[in-house]
């Protein structure tokens, strides 16, 4: 179990110039992700150090986004303003999870500029939209060295820490730990008291220094 991401959402008219703007906050580029068919939304990926990734994505204009669950969130939380979206826990095996919610795992899949076809299972995200302070899950069925997280160079820029408004020890539960046990122990977290739900914003270490993005 690992961070695998965190998600950025915004409308794809504003799609490009906040690439560019978090980029240059960063220090780095992002690459095109491509468009995510069943969802009906498109990204793009910057790659950190151990293998996460930040998502900048937009909701598309196609009936996709308003019958998945992650096209309905995505495009809700561009309505809103934009901003972050949430953040995404890595298992290898997403079958305990299906079980533990009673309900199966949604296949993704999107394509890469490259032609290489990224294939997941995601699961969680409508009780991310219930409450945005919990992650959802996803389980990749490709290799590690194919995943957007990979090739981060210089080992920057890395997450720091998040900030999330919640409650810790509700989130724990979800994820599958304690407050005596955190399963994401590497995952550094402030938990702030505020009036909404979810990711507030995320610190990252990269060669410039510490960069606070909300």
């Amino acid at each position: 179990m690992r961070l695998d991401h965190v998600s950025y959402a915004v409308s794809n008219s504003e799609l490009g110039s906040t690439v560019n703007r978090l980029g240059t906050l960063l220090g780095a580029t992002f690459r095109d992700g491509g468009v995510h068919p069943r969802f009906g939304t498109r990204n793009f990926v910057l790659p950190l150090a151990g293998g996460s990734y930040v998502e900048v994505v937009a909701p598309l204009d196609h009936p996709a986004t308003d019958a998945a669950p992650f096209g309905k969130a995505v495009k809700a939380r561009a309505e809103d303003g934009g901003g972050w979206l949430g953040w995404v826990v890595g298992v290898d095996d997403i079958t305990p999870w299906e079980q533990r919610l009673g309900r199966p795992a949604a296949a993704g899949h999107r394509v890469r500029p490259d032609g290489f076809d990224l294939r997941w299972k995601q699961l969680g995200v409508l009780d991310l939209m219930a409450d945005p302070q919990l992650p959802y899950f996803l389980a990749w069925e490709i290799s590690a060295d194919q995943r957007p997280g990979a090739g981060a160079v210089n080992g920057v820029p890395a997450f720091e820490r998040l900030e999330i408004s919640g409650d810790r020890t509700q989130v724990l539960s979800w994820i599958g730990g304690s407050p005596d046990h955190d399963p994401l122990e590497e995952v550094k977290v402030d938990w702030i008291d505020a009036e909404e739900p979810g990711v507030l914003a995320v610190h990252f270490r990269c060669a410039a220094g510490s960069v606070r993005i909300d």
